[in-house]
């Protein structure tokens, strides 16, 4: 637990100082802290590698100084011509518990659910991106490398094309890795174990930032943990780490746009900049997520006064120009990568739109059963969409993200295509993005229950009874917020009945630490592209050949090594290449279930050749030392 306690604290503590010395108080601070956070650690590792500087926890300490005291100094500025922005009001102190409670009581339950999936603290997840993931970060800790092209090296090395990917993930977890002393996998892990309650609690600042009552903040933290969809897929399927914690960051867009909109000012427009560049440096999509989801606050706004859509754009240029300063690495790295040789194929779509919207409103993807019972608190959230108030856009975000999903799951067509790249054109990250605001309006389902039967029972009976009743039910009609199965959800991306139907097994994990013991500093491995040893460099911090599964414009050595490896006594090009990466060893684990080629060809057969002698084996992996 000592890595989930160290992530909190990464994650936390330079968005909170950021925040309070720009004048964020309250929910409004700690729903925002994790958000700054990783704007700060996002521009800190380009900027400071643009330069020549390494990226270390102490490089994330000194940066937080930094921008800790340039909102210190907007925030100065701010105050001495601008009046302060109102509190959002509306909850008493009794509120302001409850809702913690339900927001605690929610994040225990989505921490538990993923720690029953995962197995224990420390599982390697077994997915096609996990891999990049672990050995990006095991890069940054090791080389200080905060690029943006960095973590791609591990994998495209020498000649082959530099690969562009948004590192604040990376970055914040190389620092949770150097000071917890835990390993990648577990560093890795403790960041999943709280995305359920970052959700949770950017939904709150959502509902409190907007007015909603207590009662409404409390059903929203309970309803964020509980579809399968939200983020648990994203743990199956991958996982897509950055994605996900995208997810759970992109409600805080509409609340620092709110604050930003309704008292146009330095403190609260260096609070939008941040919050935009935070989320453009987790991941590109995660910006225009954000879009997607913020969007419709603005169409109600101007609904209600068409004078503010001069008044709105007028104030968001300088934010614009702001962020593409400040972010032009990012920005132009996204468009260098989108206009790049890297292939763009897309994913077949999944069923017709009209299966697809019925997955949407019964909170079942490809699970056996639907959630049911947020079905049903959608249901009512609909039936009373009027009282939502200063919330109705979100039934626009909720249309806009669901027709989204509907056409990428049901079409194949160029424009869908086109539109839905910054996703790759995936469906599980599109029904992702429309679990959000279906999860606000199943909230609202639940909260508008709750004042209907206010009004209707005696007045004898307290509102709060009232409000424990509904929540409370819900709860035990959902079986604990359907940890279960979203526990099993997440189980498949990371453990499997059959340890040897694993993709990466124990054995294979037990070689690649042993290996880290055996081979010095600065020297390679050879190994299998397909099988799981493409881990090595995380678990052992021995760099090897094929450091991902991706096959896509590999280095031209690794293709060599790939086809001709088996060669090595009597190719020069086979030895020119090994001597150039300084290979020094070979390690094989569990093959492909291919009995006609069980390894890519320069693999198979090196059992007994006179260049290779066998140092270590297990039942599921062999290291070789290389014979000069």
């Amino acid at each position: 637990m000592l890595s989930v306690c160290v992530a909190i604290a990464v994650i936390a503590v330079p968005g909170l100082l950021t925040g309070l010395a720009a004048g964020l108080r309250g929910w409004a601070l700690a729903g925002l802290a994790p958000l700054l956070s990783y704007a700060i650690g996002g521009l800190t590792g380009p900027w400071t590698a643009a330069i020549g500087w390494s990226f270390t926890p102490l490089t994330y300490a000194l940066s937080t100084v930094v921008f800790a005291a340039i909102a210190y100094g907007v925030r100065k500025l701010t105050v001495r011509r601008w009046s302060p922005e109102p509190e959002p009001g509306l909850w008493d102190r009794r509120g302001h518990l409850a809702v913690g409670a339900c927001l605690l009581f929610g994040a225990a339950v989505g921490f538990y659910a993923t720690l029953r999936g995962l197995g224990h603290i420390g599982a390697l997840p077994q997915g096609f991106d996990a891999v990049y993931h672990g050995n990006a970060v095991r890069y940054i800790a090791d080389t200080g490398d905060g690029s943006l092209f960095g973590t791609g090296h591990v994998n495209w090395y020498g000649d082959a094309l530099p690969v562009f990917y948004p590192n604040a993930y990376h970055l914040l977890a190389s620092v949770t890795y150097h000071l917890s002393g835990a390993s990648i996998p577990a560093t890795l892990d403790a960041n999943t174990l709280l995305l359920p309650g970052l959700l949770a609690l950017s939904l709150v600042t959502l509902v409190r930032e907007f007015r909603g009552r207590a009662v409404l903040a409390g059903a929203v933290a309970l309803t964020a943990v509980a579809p399968v969809m939200g983020v648990y897929e994203s743990m199956d399927r991958g996982p897509l780490l950055p994605f996900a914690l995208g997810v759970t960051l992109t409600p805080l867009a509409a609340v620092a746009l709110r604050r930003y909109l309704d008292r146009v000012a330095p403190d609260t427009g260096f609070v939008l900049l941040l919050a935009a560049v935070g989320l453009l440096c987790v991941h590109s999509s995660t910006l225009f997520g954000g879009i997607l989801f913020a969007g419709p606050l603005l169409v109600q706004r101007w609904l209600t006064s068409w004078r503010r859509i001069g008044r709105d754009l007028l104030a968001l240029l300088p934010i614009a120009v702001a962020a593409l300063f400040v972010a032009w690495l990012q920005l132009f790295g996204a468009l260098g990568l989108a206009t790049g040789d890297v292939p763009y194929f897309g994913w077949p779509s999944e069923w017709r739109a009209s299966t697809a919207l019925g997955a949407l409103l019964s909170f079942q993807h490809f699970e056996a059963h639907p959630q049911i019972w947020l079905s049903v608190a959608l249901f009512l959230g609909i039936v009373f969409f009027a009282r939502a108030g200063a919330l109705r856009w979100i039934g626009l975000t909720a249309a806009v993200t669901g027709l989204a999903y509907m056409a990428v799951a049901s079409s194949n067509a160029p424009l869908v295509m086109a539109l839905s790249r910054p996703w790759w054109d995936d469906p599980y990250r599109f029904f992702s993005m429309a679990a959000i605001p279906l999860c606000v309006l199943a909230a609202h389902g639940l909260a508008s229950t709750q004042a209907w039967l206010r009004d209707h029972l005696p007045p004898r009976v307290p509102a709060v009874a009232v409000a424990v009743v509904v929540l409370l039910g819900f709860v035990v009609l959902s079986n604990g917020l359907y940890f279960r199965s979203n526990g099993a959800r997440v189980y498949t991306g990371y453990q499997a009945a059959d340890p040897s139907k694993l993709h990466v097994t124990p054995g294979e994990e037990a070689a690649m630490v042993e290996l880290g013991k055996l081979a010095a500093p600065g020297e390679w491995a050879m190994n299998d592209r397909f099988d799981g040893t493409a881990w090595t460099y995380a678990l052992s911090g021995v760099r090897t050949v094929a450091a991902h599964y991706d096959q896509t414009l590999p280095p031209s050595d690794a293709r060599l090594l790939a086809e001709r490896f088996r060669d090595y006594e009597t190719d020069p090009a086979v030895r020119a290449a090994v001597v150039r990466l300084n290979v020094r060893w070979v390690i094989l684990g569990v093959p492909l279930p291919a009995p006609e080629q069980p390894y890519q060809p320069g693999l198979v057969g090196l059992a007994g050749k006179p260049f290779l002698k066998e140092a270590w084996r297990n039942s599921d992996a062999v290291i070789y030392r290389l014979v000069p």
